[in-house]
């Protein structure tokens, strides 16, 4: 089998992953980035830039379409009730996404590379064949989530919104021709849409701050049903693909061999996860407390879908509203759909040492959603079963990062601490147990 990258439609199906190109943005990062090392005494604000943009793009898995659908139902049912689960959440998602790019610049691989050199080769082949289909899964519902989103906007049938959501995801891979640092702007400009869109949200909805601040400070749950939505926002907290992912954007974003760089590059790195994750984190909350503050508290406690929530705004808020959640829905959807691919390509490169084009991949990855739409399945439903496929994975994920990061023979200086282990194998532990829950609640509902 030739190793040549396929760049033409007659090329190769299959081909041997090949480094990026360098670009000039990306000369000047790294560039950047050297000159801070090398610095010494306290870094100025100015001296993180360099290195943020790998959490960002990480980060985008946790405001994605499928946490609308969670969050607004847990809003609507609950009230504020479930504020304080978001908080662990995401305090969980923090660690767990430092650990991942901590394994990326300790050892210069990325967590699925790590399983085919440390794992026998028959399980890495089933781990590759589950995370494929994880992966295809997720990417389905963030593409369904795009789609959904320009057909609320613009009023157009779902299908041609499906076609429009592949050509502008093809069109947002196309960035990574140039470089790591164009695409990373990109993401930031729509998560920063997405937290505007629920920031505009918050004000025009009017939620009871004291009532959010007495869920924060208390935290309890009102029955089975309660706990059932509340294992729905903590269980599928981590979203596999990006643990493969974010890995990878940190393995060889800055090479360095000096310990103490490498030391230095993980701190910047915990201030981009903490950065990027608190963001995500604040438009869950945002999203859980808009539909408590509008839905619950106007007695309408069965909203449970997106179109409805959508439809629902508007007579509630006004048209603005409603335009304002459709314009966030469709920014998470475009962006998550780019991040679900990527990860993809990660996991075949890293499995297997061997890619297929990104826009072959999204072409693939896309006709599920396509014919999903076709057939006329519901949309919001059909997130739903994705997150259960999705459940399949986290531990494919999850227990071999925690693994490597505790070897110190891989890690070197930048091994967990004893209690970060303790702590994430816990983390792990609650995770895994609360997403089989999940997964068996939704199969008998499903069923």
């Amino acid at each position: 089998m030739s190793s040549k990258p396929l760049n033409k439609l007659g090329g190769n199906f299959f081909s041997r992953c090949l480094p990026p190109p360098s670009t000039a943005s990306d000369d000047a990062t790294v560039l950047a980035a050297q000159k801070v090392l090398k610095g010494k005494g306290k870094p100025a604000l100015g001296d993180l830039l360099p290195f943020l943009g790998p959490a960002f793009i990480a980060s985008v898995a946790y405001v994605d379409p499928g946490n609308f659908a969670t969050n607004i139902q847990g809003g609507a049912e609950f009230g504020y009730l479930l504020v304080w689960v978001i908080i662990a959440s995401n305090l969980m998602a923090m660690l767990i996404q430092a650990l991942s790019a901590k394994l990326g610049i300790a050892t210069g691989h990325n967590l699925a590379e790590m399983c085919r050199e440390q794992f026998p080769r028959p399980v890495v082949w089933g781990m590759w064949v589950v995370s494929e289909v994880v992966a295809i899964a997720t990417d389905m519902a963030e593409f369904l989530g795009a789609a959904l989103g320009f057909t609320l906007l613009f009023h157009i049938p779902l299908l041609i919104s499906g076609l429009l959501t592949a050509v502008c995801t093809i069109l947002l891979l196309g960035l990574q021709r140039r470089g790591f640092r164009p695409l990373e702007a990109v993401i930031t400009v729509l998560i920063t849409i997405i937290a505007l869109c629920y920031l505009l949200e918050s004000i025009i909805s009017r939620p009871d701050w004291g009532q959010i601040g007495l869920s924060v400070v208390t935290p309890r749950l009102d029955g089975t049903e309660s706990l059932l939505l509340a294992v729905g926002i903590l269980g599928a907290t981590v979203m596999p693909h990006v643990i493969f992912l974010h890995s990878s954007l940190t393995q060889k974003r800055i090479i360095v061999d000096d310990p103490a760089h490498q030391k230095r590059i993980y701190r910047f790195e915990i201030i981009d996860v903490i950065i990027a994750m608190g963001i995500a984190g604040l438009v869950n909350m945002a999203m859980l407390i808009m539909a408590a503050s509008t839905f619950h508290t106007n007695g309408l406690t069965n909203v449970a879908s997106i179109e409805e929530a959508y439809r629902t705004l508007r007579p509630l808020l006004g048209n603005a509203s409603s335009k304002i959640f459709g314009i966030s829905l469709l920014a998470s959807g475009l962006s998550s759909s780019v991040v679900g691919t990527m990860a993809g390509q990660v996991v075949m490169q890293g499995f297997l040492k061997r890619s297929i084009h990104i826009w072959i991949r999204r072409l693939v990855t896309m006709l599920p959603a396509l014919i999903v739409i076709a057939i006329g399945l519901d949309p919001t439903r059909t997130l739903v079963i994705s997150q259960v496929v999705l459940s399949f994975g986290i531990p494919f994920a999850l227990v071999p990062l925690v693994i490597f990061t505790s070897q110190r023979k891989l890690m070197k200086n930048l091994v967990n601490h004893r209690i970060t282990t303790a702590i994430a194998c816990t983390v792990a532990g609650l995770i895994i147990a609360l997403n089989l829950y999940l997964l068996t609640s939704a199969i008998q509902s499903i069923f």
